[in-house]
């Protein structure tokens, strides 16, 4: 289903929780994007592509803590917790209705009805019970692999967030990431710090609505094969355009945020489209969100800046990658003066001098001025002369970060 459009008909093999079965499609272009092979213009589903949406959706396997999360709750693969809730999502609009039902989508969507918190709490190893929990979550279809948690705090669908050891330092580094685009009046999802038995946790409000649907950038590469004479970034730049979409104004911002906050996992399914989800216009560019593996999380502060850092998706240096940036006349230096005294702060707040000491905050924000100093330099002589069509440098897999900490 698609709210309440009969996409098509499956069967779930509920045994591994993958689609083994697909039948009467009714309404073609309600499809998941990236469903349909490029290559075939029946009517017909990729079956294979299919499950792999399906799969998406699923708690990946690297999430931290899940095999002790789906012990405690009897399930031994995350995929068969999809059909437990409906495979609805606080993403998209998509969920399947049981043969022979007659429930609605205003009966069950997450962003009009409550939720169980029984599977979070499971998640965030703070559950008391051993049985009769309530399925019916949106926890059960959120990706990524650090801990998470949907939860209604004030009648708002917030998403709350730990980071990795030794620093936790993600959490903080998304209030940063939000300061450093509120500054520049970039698009982005705000981000705060809260508090849970002496931890912190990013938090943020959903920023897909009842009528909006966040559409990942590698789904939208799915949409066509990319040509031989297309890189990456002009194969999704190219797309976007195909979709009505001038997508370079946003990818410029998003790349020049991340060259300033060293970001080590900007992949293909951490940014992308908003599409209207009763139309299916494409709305543009989704606001920015998820930063936090950035300002060199996971370093030794001795080793701060000396090594490298890893770059996505396009190219595999922030210095390979900025080049790609069309234009930085929107690109202001003075907006950011002081920043380092608002990164000092998020690093002093509360608890989190437990985690960054102020020799390693003092040493990140110096380096994010020096960041924003060469930009600031490329900005004042900025010319592209590079070739955005080359391949030198490509990302080879764009995966997403695996959290262990770099001791070299």
């Amino acid at each position: 289903m698609h709210k309440n459009i009969a996409v098509a008909d499956i069967e779930i093999d509920e045994a591994i929780g993958g689609i083994s079965v697909i039948d009467n499609i009714s309404a073609k272009e309600h499809l998941p994007i990236g469903v349909v092979h490029p290559l075939h213009h029946s009517e017909s589903i990729d079956r294979y592509a299919l499950n792999q949406w399906w799969a998406g959706r699923s708690i990946p396997a690297s999430r931290m803590g899940i095999e002790d999360a789906l012990e405690k709750l009897g399930v031994y693969n995350s995929k068969l917790l999809l059909t437990k809730c409906l495979g609805l999502s606080l993403s998209d609009h998509y969920w399947i209705k049981p043969y022979g039902s007659d429930m609605t989508w205003e009966d069950v969507n997450f962003f009009d009805n409550d939720f169980s918190d029984d599977i979070g709490d499971v998640l965030f190893g703070t559950s008391d019970k051993n049985a009769g929990f309530d399925f019916l979550s949106p926890d059960n279809t959120s990706d990524g692999n650090l801990k998470k948690r949907w939860k209604i705090i004030d009648g708002k669908r917030c998403l709350l967030k730990s980071g990795s050891n030794p620093y936790s330092q993600q959490t903080f580094n998304e209030v940063i990431a939000s300061k450093i685009m509120n500054r520049l009046g970039i698009d982005h999802v705000p981000y705060s710090v809260t508090w849970i038995n002496d931890e912190p946790y990013s938090v943020c409000e959903d920023f897909v609505t009842k009528d909006t649907e966040l559409i990942s950038a590698w789904r939208v590469l799915q949409l066509r094969t990319k040509a031989n004479h297309e890189n990456e970034y002009l194969h999704y730049v190219n797309i976007c355009r195909e979709l009505g979409i001038d997508i370079v104004p946003s990818i410029d911002k998003m790349i020049v945020l991340d060259y300033i906050i060293a970001n080590e996992d900007r992949h293909f399914n951490n940014f992308g489209l908003l599409r209207d989800a009763n139309t299916l216009e494409w709305l543009g560019a989704a606001p920015i969100f998820d930063s936090g593996t950035s300002l060199w999380y996971d370093r030794l502060t001795s080793r701060i800046p000396i090594n490298g850092v890893n770059c996505k998706p396009f190219k595999k240096t922030h210095g390979e990658q900025i080049k790609l940036v069309s234009s930085l006349e929107w690109f202001d230096a003075s907006k950011l003066d002081g920043i380092e005294d608002e990164i000092l702060e998020v690093f002093s707040e509360d608890k989190a001098a437990q985690y960054i000491d102020t020799e390693r905050a003092k040493t990140i924000a110096a380096e994010v001025r020096n960041r924003i100093e060469a930009v600031e330099s490329m900005a004042m002589s900025h010319i592209q002369s590079y070739d955005i069509s080359s391949t030198e440098g490509d990302v080879e897999e764009d995966v997403a970060e695996s959290y262990g900490m770099k001791m070299e």
